[in-house]
C-alpha cells in the first residue's frame, strides 16, 4: 500500500519534529498518548484496520488529530511485511493490544527490534504484560478499583464516584506511556539501542497515589470517603451550590487564601470555629453553604475574581472553551499542548503542535 516508502514529514514543528511514530490503532490511552506525541511535533502514522471498523470512533475525533493514516490487515502476511518495513524506518511503535497479541501477529518486540534495533516499542495495557490479571479484560473503572483510587473518591456515606476516565486511561495510562517513550528515546541517544516500554494503567495510577499514601502514613488520611482534606471533606476544599443551581469550587487551603475566602463571604474569622479541627468541619460547611446559596455562580465568580480566595466557577466543557483565560492561552478542552521557550522568553513561548 506504499507506506514502506512514505517519506517522513519534517515540516512539523516542536521538540519531536523529525521523529516518526507508528501507532497501531486502539481506543482510549493509545490515541491520547499519540495525540500528545503528534502535538509535540512527531510524525505519527496511524495503522488502522483494513475493514475500517473501530469501536467508539466518534469519541476519538479530537484524540485522532495530527496523524497520517494507512489501512492494513495485520492478519495478512503481505500487510505485516509492509508494517515491518515501516517500522524499520521509524523511531517508536505504540500498541495497545492484550499481552501476546502482537507476538501472535508476527509484529512483537523481538521481531520489530530485529528489524530496527533503535526502535522504542511502547506497550499500553491496563494490567501490564504479566501478573495474574494480565489477560483479563477491564476498563478505567476496574483499574482504579484495584489501585485504591476509586475507593477514595466520593461523598461521606455514599458510594465511590467514577471520575470519568481521566485518572486511569489518560493520567495513569497515556501520560506514563509518553514519559516512558521519552525516557527510552533519551537513553537511546547514549546507548544507541531501543527498548521495550511496558506501561500499565494500574502502575501509573499507583504512582499517582504517592501523596495520598504519604498522608496516610503520616496519620493524615482516613479510609472513609469524604472526610479528608483533599477528598471534599474539608469545607474549604470542596464545591458549593449557588442560588441559580450552579456550583463554585473552593480550594482555600493556605491560611491567607482562607482569610480571603472568609472576607469574600462576609464572615468574621473570630466568630468561626477552628478550621484545623475536623470536628468543626460540619458547622463550617453549613455556614459556607448558606452564604454561597445566596448568590448565583457567576455573581460569586465576579466577586472573587482577582482575589486569593481560590474560588472558581464550575464550568461545563462548553463553557470552559469560551472562558477568557482558556481563550487567551488557546487551551480549552481537548485543544491544549505544552509550550516551549528559550532563556529569557518567559512562559509565553510558541506552543508545540498542530491545531
Amino acid at each position: 500500500m506504499g507506506i514502506a516508502t512514505t517519506e517522513r514529514t519534517f515540516g512539523r514543528t516542536g521538540p519531536l519534529a523529525g521523529l516518526r511514530v507508528v501507532e497501531l490503532a486502539a481506543i482510549g490511552p493509545v490515541p491520547f498518548a499519540c495525540m500528545v506525541l503528534a502535538d509535540l511535533g512527531a510524525d505519527v502514522v496511524r495503522v488502522e484496520r483494513a475493514d475500517g471498523k473501530r469501536s467508539f470512533e466518534q469519541w476519538h475525533r479530537e484524540l485522532d488529530r495530527g496523524r497520517r493514516r494507512v489501512a492494513l490487515d495485520l492478519k495478512s502476511p503481505g500487510d505485516v511485511a509492509e508494517l515491518l518495513d515501516l517500522v524499520a524506518d521509524s523511531d517508536v511503535l505504540v500498541e495497545g493490544f492484550r499481552p501476546g497479541v502482537t507476538e501472535r501477529l508476527g509484529i512483537g518486540p523481538d521481531v520489530c527490534l530485529a528489524r530496527n534495533p533503535r526502535l522504542v516499542y511502547a506497550r499500553m495495557t491496563g494490567w501490564g504484560q504479566d501478573g495474574p490479571l494480565a489477560q483479563t479484560p477491564g476498563h478505567d473503572i476496574n483499574y482504579l478499583a484495584l489501585t485504591g483510587a476509586l475507593h477514595a473518591i466520593g461523598e461521606a456515606g455514599g458510594p465511590p464516584v467514577v471520575p470519568l476516565n481521566l485518572l486511569g486511561d489518560f493520567g495513569g495510562g497515556s501520560m506514563f506511556l509518553v514519559a516512558g517513550v521519552l525516557a527510552a528515546l533519551h537513553a537511546r541517544e547514549t546507548t544507541g539501542a531501543g527498548r521495550v516500554v511496558d506501561a500499565a494503567i494500574v502502575d501509573g495510577v499507583g504512582a499517582m497515589l504517592g501523596m495520598l499514601v504519604g498522608m496516610r502514613s503520616a496519620g493524615q488520611w482516613r479510609p472513609e470517603r469524604g472526610g479528608n482534606l483533599l477528598d471534599g471533606g474539608a469545607p474549604f476544599y470542596t464545591c458549593y451550590a449557588c442560588a441559580d443551581g450552579g456550583y463554585v469550587a473552593v480550594g482555600a487551603l493556605e491560611e491567607r487564601f482562607y482569610a480571603a475566602l472568609l472576607h469574600g463571604l462576609g464572615l468574621d474569622p473570630a466568630a468561626l470555629p477552628d478550621r484545623d479541627d475536623p470536628v468543626n468541619w460540619p458547622a463550617l460547611r453549613r455556614e459556607f453553604a448558606n452564604r454561597f446559596a445566596g448568590r448565583s455562580r457567576d455573581e460569586w465568580a465576579a466577586l472573587f475574581e482577582g482575589t486569593e480566595a481560590c474560588v472558581t466557577p464550575v464550568l461545563s466543557a462548553g463553557e470552559a472553551a469560551s472562558h477568557p483565560h482558556q481563550r487567551a492561552r488557546g487551551s480549552g478542552p481537548a485543544t491544549a499542548a505544552p509550550r516551549f521557550g528559550t532563556a529569557g522568553s518567559g512562559t509565553s513561548a510558541a506552543r508545540a503542535g498542530l491545531h
